[in-house]
Order: structure tokens, then C-alpha cells, then sequence
């Protein structure tokens, strides 16, 4: 398995970033993922790694909410083509294959939704395809005991005490405990409004309200983060136990700056948002913490097996599938359905004709790259 990979030309990133998601200030202390674009090496010492992100991003004191003029952080749906045409106009290689993975892309889906472009936006298309599609509110999300998760994890772990928040605190809020209880209390609520929306306008209104870059989407967003350091935790517990786990997990604990929830944690969780976006591995611990396979097509491995790549990948016959589309691994974005999906039978899950070469299943290969 790869460890790092090559995103666009910089004249090619630099056409695709004109217009890749909506032009919203990241708040104070929050990098966009153009500023941290560099090819960071994964297996690093902890410490450099540590000290390197510590003078990149200083926590600030001020509040780091946007003011209410700044506009929606999901935008609205737009032809998926269209946009394709756009933003990648060229005739370089990299312009064609991108092209061409749209184009495969778009028989399944009529539309795109451009996320903002800041190191929130692999969990932000998430969330948005969360409170968009779900029929139900999953049955760990209604328990009870999940708001006492973040004390738990406190008392084991002795971590949330180090959580950083990318705004200001409320009033009578409290510690990082009760703040990260307060998130998940707001992420169950929302989810629930969600799924009790009657008809589509009514959801849509609903999203719209949240993804405004208001303290609660940044609530719900490091809700998120919590769940999949809950997760390790009880991922990394079942490993020292000899139990059996999903195979992602040797991977995210394999890496010499993320060997237990603690250095997971420090090294990189504690960062998203901030410096640094989730790595590829993380994207298998973000959808397993969700029970949700997230579906990305990665328009830069059109006509290979990892065209179609699912986070986790072993349970898709189970558990609600959410679509997003990258190019790059970095940065993502929400596609829309088509209503008809018999049109899919054109392309394979490489994004190949299935008009050039036989129809044939091969199992997925899994490549952990940098986000």
C-alpha cells in the first residue's frame, strides 16, 4: 500500500481551485486546504511532526465564528458536466482524465454541491450527505450513554482535555467535556430534525439553516472528530485483546506518528481542521465510527480499480451509502443522484466503457494516500 500520492500540475490545481467550492473565509485559526498543501511524510517522529503543526497553527483566543454575511459553506447543486467543462478546460492528460472521470461519474449522478475548501471539508460533505439522505437515526446515536462517551474517554485516555475547538466557547459552557457533550447532544438533535422532515424542500431548508458556518456546524463537525477517536479507542482495546478487527486498523495504527489513541490523536486528529486535513486510513475510521459507507469517486484514478473506492469497504450490504467526489484526494465534494440509475450500466466502477472491455467483478485494491 501507497503512503503518498501526486495531486494535479499547479496550473491544473490552480484551475480547479478558481471555483471548487464556495468563496467563504475560513474563521481565524482555520487553514484552507491550499495552505497546507505540502506532502507531509507520514512516518515521521512524532515530535517533528508535532512541532511542525504547532508553528503552522496557534490556537487563538478571539471568537473564530464568521460573520452573518458569509455565505452557505455547501453551495447549491449544479450540472456535474458543466462544472467538469469549466474547471478543467485544458487538454493536458490530467485535464482529459479528470474530464473523463466526470463523465463516467455523471450517469449515476445529475449533480455536484462544492464544499468550502478548508481542511473541514471531508467531514463537512459527510454531514451534509448525513442530514440530506437519512431515513433513520441509528440506534448508537440514540443512546443515552453517548453523552457520557466524552468523560469516558477523559478518564481512560486522559485526551479530551486536550481537544482544540475552532471557536469561541458560550457562555457557562464549561470544560472540553462538557462542550464535546454539548456536540454530540446537537448532532443527535439535528440528525433527528432531519429525518423527521417530511418533504425534500423541507430538508433542504433544514441543511441550509446548519451548513452556514455558524458555531453549530463546527459543533457537529468535531462531534464527528470525537466519535472516530471513541472509535480508535475501542478499535485499538479489541487489538491488545487479540480480537478480531476491520483491516484498516493496522494500517491507521501502523503509521510511527499514530501507534495508539494518544499519538492518533495528538499527531493528527487534534489537527483536522486546523493544519491538515483526514488522511485516506482516516476516511475507513470516519465511516466505520458512522456506520456509513462512504462512497468517494476519485476522478484522478479513472480506468483503475480504485476509481470507486468505499470507506469501509465490507459493509456496503448493510449500511446506508453517502457519495462524494474528489479529485484529488484532498479536497471533496457531494454528488447528487440521478433519479434513473439504469444509465450506470454504461461504466464500470473504473470508469471504463463497458463498450471497450468485458464486464468482470476484481476485488478492490485499497491505497492509503494523503488526503
Amino acid at each position: 500500500m501507497t503512503s503518498s500520492m501526486k495531486g494535479p500540475s499547479k496550473k491544473e490545481a490552480s484551475l480547479s481551485n478558481q471555483e471548487s467550492a464556495p468563496s467563504q473565509p475560513c474563521p481565524p485559526g482555520v487553514a484552507t486546504s491550499e495552505d497546507d498543501n505540502s506532502e507531509e511524510d507520514l512516518y515521521r517522529a512524532a515530535e517533528d511532526l508535532e512541532q511542525e503543526r504547532q508553528e503552522k497553527s496557534q490556537p487563538h483566543a478571539a471568537s473564530l465564528l464568521p460573520n452573518s454575511e458569509e455565505k452557505s459553506s455547501v453551495a447549491a447543486p449544479e450540472c456535474l458536466l458543466s462544472y467538469a467543462r469549466r474547471e478543467w478546460k485544458g487538454n493536458t492528460a490530467k485535464s482529459l482524465l479528470i474530464r473523463k472521470g466526470y463523465e463516467a461519474t455523471a450517469w449515476v449522478f445529475e449533480s455536484l454541491r462544492r464544499v468550502r475548501g478548508d481542511n473541514y471539508c471531508a467531514l463537512r460533505a459527510t454531514l451534509f450527505q448525513l442530514l440530506g439522505q437519512s431515513r433513520k437515526v441509528p440506534a448508537w446515536l440514540q443512546d443515552p450513554e453517548i453523552l457520557k462517551w466524552p468523560k469516558q474517554v477523559q478518564c481512560v485516555q486522559d485526551l479530551v482535555a486536550q481537544w482544540r475547538f475552532p471557536f469561541g466557547s458560550r457562555d457557562g459552557e464549561g470544560g472540553a467535556v462538557e462542550r464535546l457533550e454539548r456536540c454530540l447532544k446537537l448532532l443527535r438533535s439535528r440528525w433527528l430534525e432531519a429525518v423527521e422532515c417530511v418533504h425534500p424542500a423541507e430538508r433542504e431548508r433544514m441543511c441550509q439553516q446548519v451548513f452556514e458556518g455558524t458555531l453549530d456546524e463546527y459543533e457537529m463537525l468535531e462531534a464527528l472528530k470525537f466519535l472516530m477517536l471513541h472509535t480508535a479507542v475501542q478499535l485499538h482495546g479489541a487489538i491488545s485483546k487479540g480480537l478480531r478487527v476491520p483491516e484498516f486498523c493496522w494500517l491507521l495504527f501502523a503509521r510511527d506518528t499514530s501507534k495508539c489513541p494518544r499519538t492518533f490523536f495528538t499527531n493528527h486528529l487534534r489537527h483536522v481542521g486546523f493544519s491538515g486535513g483526514l488522511e485516506q486510513v482516516e476516511m475507513f475510521l470516519l465511516g466505520y465510527s458512522l456506520q456509513q459507507t462512504i462512497q468517494v469517486y476519485r476522478l484522478y484514478k479513472t480506468d483503475s480499480e480504485e476509481f470507486v473506492t468505499y470507506y469501509p469497504d465490507d459493509h456496503k450490504p448493510d449500511w446506508p451509502c453517502l457519495s462524494l467526489v474528489t479529485e484529488d484526494d484532498r479536497h471533496y465534494n457531494i454528488l447528487v443522484p440521478k433519479q434513473d440509475k439504469q444509465l450506470y450500466s454504461k461504466f464500470d466502477e473504473s470508469g471504463r466503457s463497458k463498450m471497450n472491455h468485458p464486464s468482470g467483478s476484481q476485488a478492490q485494491k485499497q491505497h492509503v494516500t494523503r488526503l
